[in-house]
């Protein structure tokens, strides 16, 4: 599949303009989907603007300057997502974390370094494995094996350590929780969880917050309990 696409075609959580060259870097299918990850030479190009052209971006990544989780990043199609760190090895190094704002967009937000040593990771699924040991599937294509009586479950986030994976705390989706919703008409909002609303119908299950609103399950990513673990844009709050 080539990895370009028209720009007038590019996703609506890219935030590029819609007019320009006609062709657009297209993310290297990894963990998120297309519609859910900006492409590196984008991120630097016209997200970051510390680069003017993709030769530039492209030169940027072969020095091993940008990672991506605590890992070196040297391809220009690599895709980053909700809740991805981004560190540029400068001196000192700077900080990014990709969140989504008040139009679904997906942007990147400066974090204090203490924050790049770990991300959140939403819990989409799990599996048992031979032994007894649990696999949780996370939404950014990790798999992380626990310890049998795990009480980790789909919906729970987890905050991980970078570059490794070990988990260091659950967040568990309940009623007080803060959340982060990721789409629907209140994408890019923080509310508090108030009930969880189990259907036994085909349609997925709802979230009520103390805000007045409800969205679908899915679009709800716990990211702390009193207060959020990560910085968020200011004035957004519960």
């Amino acid at each position: 599949m080539p990895l370009r696409l028209k720009r007038g075609a590019s996703p609506r959580t890219w935030p590029v303009a819609r007019k320009g060259t006609k062709w657009i870097q297209r993310p290297r299918p990894g963990p998120h989907p297309q519609t859910e990850s900006l492409p590196l030479v984008l991120v630097l190009r016209e997200g970051l603007k510390i680069v003017q052209s993709a030769r530039e971006a492209r030169l940027l990544l072969r020095e091993g300057s940008i990672r991506v989780d605590g890992k070196v990043v040297k391809d220009p199609a690599r895709g980053v997502g909700l809740m991805d760190v981004l560190t540029l090895a400068t001196d000192p190094p700077r900080d990014y974390r990709v969140l989504k704002d008040r139009h679904g967009r997906l942007t990147l937000l400066s974090i204090p370094r203490s924050e790049a040593s770990f991300k959140l990771g939403r819990v989409r699924g799990k599996h048992s494995l031979p032994g007894g040991k649990l696999a949780l599937n996370l939404h950014d294509g990790r798999n992380l094996v626990v310890e049998p009586g795990s009480d980790i479950r789909v919906g729970d986030s987890v905050r991980v350590e970078l570059p490794g994976q070990k988990i260091l705390q659950r967040l568990p989706l309940a009623p007080s929780a803060l959340a982060f919703i990721s789409g629907g008409s209140h994408v890019g909002e923080l509310a508090r969880v108030d009930r969880v609303e189990v259907l036994t119908s085909s349609q997925p299950n709802r979230i009520h917050f103390k805000e007045g609103f409800f969205t679908i399950k899915d679009y709800v990513f716990v990211v702390g309990q009193d207060q959020a673990l990560v910085t968020l844009p200011e004035g957004l709050g519960p």
